[in-house]
């Protein structure tokens, strides 16, 4: 099989999991408190290959080795609502899923009619000692360690952690999970009420990304049919037989 044909297929399949990627976070580009992903490669060598340097050099691919996440802030845009909170530096909030603990960015909460503070999905926000926060009704206030009064009360004070980012997993469009030893409590973070945090994709940035891989894509492609129309039929026929 010509390593040519091999170098343009890892390449397909990686540009194709690139734009899975890319078209994710265009899509969440209005998504509260998103952050955006970035994918990794890694190399891999043709198991065919010798221990010659140049065969090897020949037969060395990229494929997707996985993705990380940009912990670049949005811009905190206000709302006016009590009830949204932006966070400023490194913190994230706490809720408790079906799923388990998750972490979050999101700061769109409301409250049920039991007066439970609840996430944008629904779940549960947590404070101190990872306890559900009832609020009764009244003004509410928030302040930036994420004390919270009502009607100038104290009622509670909201769980703010850090992560590591090499630890972190999302789940959906606002959730995080982490492993529970990679979580400390929140030291550089400040609350602040009435507003939200917009999503870190950069549009015009974003766009683009997607637009190139696109046509990288439909290149690789077009390479794929070179390689099998005009060199490689016969390889190719062969080893889908098993030849």
């Amino acid at each position: 099989m010509n390593s040519g044909f091999y170098a343009a297929c890892s390449a397909l399949l990686a540009r194709s999991d690139a734009l899975d990627v890319a078209a994710n976070n265009l899509s969440n580009v209005n998504t509260t408190g998103f952050r955006s992903q970035a994918e990794l490669f890694r190399s891999m060598v043709s198991p065919d290959s010798t221990a010659n340097s140049l065969n090897r050099a020949i037969n060395d691919y990229g494929v997707l080795g996985g993705t990380f996440i940009n912990m670049n802030s949005g811009h905190l845009e206000p709302t006016g609502n009590s009830l949204d909170l932006g966070i400023e530096g490194a913190g994230f909030f706490v809720a408790q899923t079906k799923a388990g603990i998750r972490y979050t960015r999101n700061g769109n909460f409301h409250v049920d009619t039991n007066g439970t503070l609840l996430t944008a999905e629904g779940d549960p926000v947590l404070g101190d000692r990872n306890l559900k926060l009832q609020l009764p009704s009244g003004p509410v206030s928030v302040s930036s360690d994420g004390t919270i009064s009502v009607a100038g009360t104290l009622v509670g004070k909201l769980r703010l952690v850090e992560l590591d980012p090499s630890s972190m997993t999302a789940e959906g469009n606002s959730y995080f999970q982490a492993a529970p030893e990679k979580v400390t409590d929140a030291t550089a973070t400040r609350v602040r009420q009435g507003m939200l945090e917009s999503s870190n994709v950069e549009p015009v940035s974003a766009s683009i990304g997607l637009l190139a891989l696109q046509r990288h894509a439909d290149l690789l492609e077009r390479t794929l049919h070179v390689f099998y129309s005009d060199f490689d039929r016969t390889a190719v026929d062969q080893l889908a037989r098993g030849q």
